[in-house]
């Protein structure tokens, strides 16, 4: 019997969880959104800092963007875990479109101030609130195998990290030639392609139907206060939210007041952001198997402070483009990663209480982050700010990987249960073996 040449194999392994309908649907209709919504994303802080000049005032509007999902955590968990998810998309996706549409109305045909657009930032952040633990548990009712849940996740964030890629950079060019108020409007008119995927998926009743859930949000809390893999990995995320992703809010300030750029510099370095993430998703879709990716967890962790920092010290758009690219690719392997290992170990019944923490970690810290960065830009410049950001999450990869033996002896059980058990088993042969004195 002929083998298949070594590239179809690697294709086929990169590319496994397309092999089913919803999860192509999901895929398209998402990268088509996501390249608006990074279109909104680098517009409504460019737009932020033209009209105040204030590093603070960026750092406040993230601030009012990312907050929801920390105050509305106790809701949006027990939601996703109890109501049809495609439902629950269909209408925060719906509503989010209104919002992008207001917000390209206000700026197009008014005279916007920053408390309203603050406000609709706000508003967005209420939204992705309950968006984002139903979509984050949605991903596995569109893969049949557990097995191709990491590679589903790892695509996903490739395509997360396409759009990053293309979308900053068509934002810095529409911005310097029609001005933010039509990336608003893009965006606006691109949620109704994932409005139609979702409509379009066909899910079995019984994937689709409410899902018995014990306990509410503290019954979830306690589970992950109680199992170390996704306690450590929800506090490493916490730490890497807080201290680590607020730099992305710095760089309409570090792009003009270092670089001395404008709008289409900042989407060309967002541009060269997106290029390392997409490499470190890609990555992370190639790998066969989850069982042991936790032991990798500080190793991408320290790539992204290392180049978070050395991308401080640059002055040279030349430089910078490169370190930031390998900064995110350290960041995005991290994040996905993380997801991929607890979305492996949690069990179905907690999936979206699970997820709604997981989104506290992700985004609830970011908005304090956000805050800190501006008033350490503000105090110490933009360019001090990063470089204290990247120390911090060095600092969190060396404590995070002194507890690898722990997270291994705890995740190993689990990973048998689900048929991966001998690489657990070979993984934990290999943490025992690095924790011996030489």
């Amino acid at each position: 019997m002929d083998r298949p040449p070594p590239h179809r194999s690697k294709l086929a392994l990169l590319l496994r969880a397309f092999k089913y309908r919803n999860y192509r649907l999901f895929f398209s209709g998402q990268l088509v959104s996501l390249i608006g919504t990074w279109m909104q994303t680098v517009a409504l802080s460019w737009l932020i800092y033209r009209l105040t000049g204030s590093p603070l005032l960026l750092g406040v509007t993230a601030f009012a963007a990312q907050v929801p999902t920390l105050l509305l955590a106790p809701f949006t968990g027990p939601a996703a875990d109890r109501f049809d998810r495609r439902s629950i998309l269909l209408l925060t996706q719906s509503l989010s479109m209104l919002q992008s549409l207001a917000l390209a109305l206000l700026v197009l045909f008014g005279s916007p101030q920053p408390w309203q657009i603050i406000a609709l930032a706000s508003l967005l952040g209420v939204i992705n609130a309950f968006d984002m633990p139903a979509r984050q548990s949605f991903i596995i009712q569109l893969v049949e195998k557990r097995e191709d849940l990491a590679n589903a996740i790892a695509l996903n964030s490739s395509m997360f990290n396409s759009a990053r890629l293309i979308g900053p950079s068509v934002a810095g060019i529409f911005i310097a030639a029609f001005g933010e108020g039509a990336c608003f409007l893009i965006n606006s008119l691109s949620y109704l392609a994932v409005i139609a995927a979702l409509a379009a998926m066909k899910i079995k009743p019984a994937a689709a139907g409410p899902r018995k859930s014990r306990g509410g949000f503290a019954e979830g809390l306690k589970y992950v206060s109680g199992f170390p893999p996704i306690k450590y990995i929800m506090l490493m995320l916490a730490v890497g939210s807080l201290l680590g992703m607020p730099y992305a809010v710095l760089m309409p300030a570090y792009v003009r007041d270092i670089l001395h750029g404008g709008p289409r510099t900042l989407g060309f370095l967002m541009g060269a952001s997106g290029v390392g993430a997409v490499l470190g998703a890609l990555r992370l879709a190639l790998r066969r198997n989850p069982a042991g990716l936790e032991r990798e967890i500080a190793v991408y962790t320290g790539i992204f402070g290392l180049g978070l920092t050395a991308f401080s010290f640059s002055s040279d758009f030349v430089f910078s483009a490169p370190l930031l690219a390998l900064s995110s690719f350290g960041m995005v392997s991290f994040f996905a990663s993380s997801n991929t290992v607890i979305q492996t170990l949690v069990e179905d019944d907690k999936r979206g209480r699970v997820m709604a923490l997981h989104s506290v970690a992700f985004m609830g810290m970011a908005p304090f982050g956000s805050l800190l960065a501006g008033l350490a830009a503000a105090r110490l410049g933009p360019a001090r700010a990063m470089t204290l950001s990247g120390l911090c999450v060095l600092a969190a990869a060396a404590v995070f990987a002194s507890r690898r033996k722990l997270i291994s002896e705890h995740a190993a059980p689990v990973y048998t249960r689900l048929g991966m058990g001998g690489l657990a088993s070979l993984e934990l042969q290999e943490a025992e073996q690095a924790e011996r004195p030489v």
